[in-house]
């Protein structure tokens, strides 16, 4: 199961429909010719970003960009 590339709103649409969907997530899995275990780790991705938004944090990263906005705006 190599060789494609999947974009963001691709991932989230198939992580979706294994949340909200009734289908076994073999039979997910199979009609979009991915592995479980890349199903999973793309979920397990959407759920860290939803934590992160629900509790405010952000990666360092974007902190720094934040506080170098803020320099160059100031």
């Amino acid at each position: 199961m190599k060789g494609r590339t999947w974009t963001a709103k691709e991932n989230l649409a198939i992580v979706l429909e294994g949340i909200t969907g009734p289908k076994p997530m073999a039979a997910i899995c199979r009609a979009h010719q991915i592995a479980q275990r890349q199903y999973y780790q793309w979920l397990d991705r959407f759920l860290e970003g939803g934590k992160r938004a629900m509790t405010n944090r952000f990666p360092a990263h974007e902190e720094a960009l934040k506080r170098e906005i803020s320099r160059l705006s100031g």
